[in-house]
């Protein structure tokens, strides 16, 4: 007696992107990384298309957001991992670069010395070990991803080996980031305590405030938010993607399929934590300023938001939330400071109540609608 045996279909790799996504994408690359400039360091600035240096830093800074938008969907959306840490990966990526920038100083600081200034002030006679390598600008890019990534790692090893997940998860990843700042914010750690690093001067010793420096920064940010973004469509595209997504709708059923989630669960997260990172690099040297208030458990919260505003599991969305809040939040904070805070609480609450797949979400349901 003969048994047939049925082919099992597996699905297709879906493309990379669409067409029209592809254009999109291209569109986007040019209008960042050659119209902007043009606006900016080649328009005078009587004419009524100038592009402020204002807005070039401030679209900058929240391109910077946007990528720890980014880096917080592929853990929430598409694994169903709730960080309320992922500002402690931002900072430490900030605090790599920081050191690097401290050092490009040289005897240009206040108190004429080879040391950061707020090492003499404290009387500090030699550099601390663990600012060995800050006057190197490779090990610096290399610590960027390196310090994140293994802090994340180690803590993801142990946390998903335990079987923690949901609101416990997001607990202890809050206390992670809530204990580090309080430990940056000691002098003695030697990252400047309560003021961090400020007072930049150069990058690679090239001046880091002329107008061509900040654009060359400007559209390193653009080209690496862009990147990132193809690397997600990447990742939740293939079959990894899908055991992530599996793993976020029923993770039991996935451990009966032969899978083991943690190994899933911690690449994603380790991933995740050097996005941030290389979010926080990115942000130092335009803001100028790194300190342990980027590690607040309030900043992870508001990237948790900004990726619900947008629109989880999507990537496109959490981009998007990114730029709605921030630039809210740089308008409402100028003409209304005082409401600020409530707008953002109730503009959280609203999404989640009403809008539960973002503002992506609302624009696919109006397309369906029209069609």
């Amino acid at each position: 007696m003969s048994t047939s045996t049925t082919p099992v279909a597996l699905p297709s790799r879906a493309p990379l992107l669409t067409r029209s996504g592809w254009g999109a994408w291209l569109v986007t690359l040019i209008v960042l990384c050659a119209l902007v400039p043009l606006l900016n360091l080649v328009v005078p600035p009587t004419s009524v298309f100038h592009l402020s240096d204002f807005a070039v830093g401030l679209a900058a800074k929240i391109m910077c957001y946007a990528i720890c938008a980014l880096a917080m969907d592929l853990i929430w959306g598409y694994t169903g991992i709730l960080s309320l840490g992922h500002g402690l990966f931002f900072a430490l990526g900030g605090y790599a670069m920081g050191m690097y920038l401290m050092r490009q100083i040289g005897t240009d600081g206040n108190y004429k010395s080879n040391l950061p200034d707020f090492m003499v002030f404290l009387d500090w006679k030699e550099l601390p070990w663990h600012w060995t390598f800050s006057d190197s600008f490779v090990a610096t890019l290399f610590l960027v991803v390196a310090v994140p990534g293994l802090v994340a790692f180690v803590f993801g090893y142990f946390a998903f080996r335990s079987r923690i997940k949901g609101v416990y998860f997001s607990i202890i990843t809050q206390a992670m980031t809530f204990a580090a700042m309080l430990l940056f914010f000691r002098n003695e750690t030697g990252f400047g305590g309560n003021n961090g690093f400020t007072d930049f001067k150069r990058i690679l010793d090239i001046p880091i405030a002329t107008p061509s420096m900040r654009m060359v920064l400007f559209v390193l940010t653009s080209l690496t938010l862009l990147l990132f973004f193809l690397l997600g469509r990447w990742l939740v595209n293939a079959k990894f993607g899908r055991v992530l997504q599996a793993v976020r709708d029923a993770e039991t059923r996935v451990m009966f399929s032969g899978y083991n989630p943690i190994g899933y669960k911690l690449t994603i997260w380790t991933i995740s934590a050097m996005m941030c990172g290389v979010a926080g690099a990115l942000y130092v040297p335009q803001v100028g300023i790194i300190n342990p208030s980027e590690m607040s458990p309030a900043n992870s919260i508001e990237i948790a938001i900004w990726a619900a505003v947008g629109g989880r599991a999507t990537l496109i969305g959490p981009i998007v939330g990114a730029f709605i809040v921030n630039g809210a939040k740089s308008w409402l904070t100028v003409t209304y400071p005082e409401f600020w805070l409530y707008f953002l609480g109730a503009l959280f609450i609203g999404v989640t109540l009403y809008l539960p797949d973002g503002v992506v979400g609302l624009v696919k349901k109006l397309r369906r609608g029209k069609a």
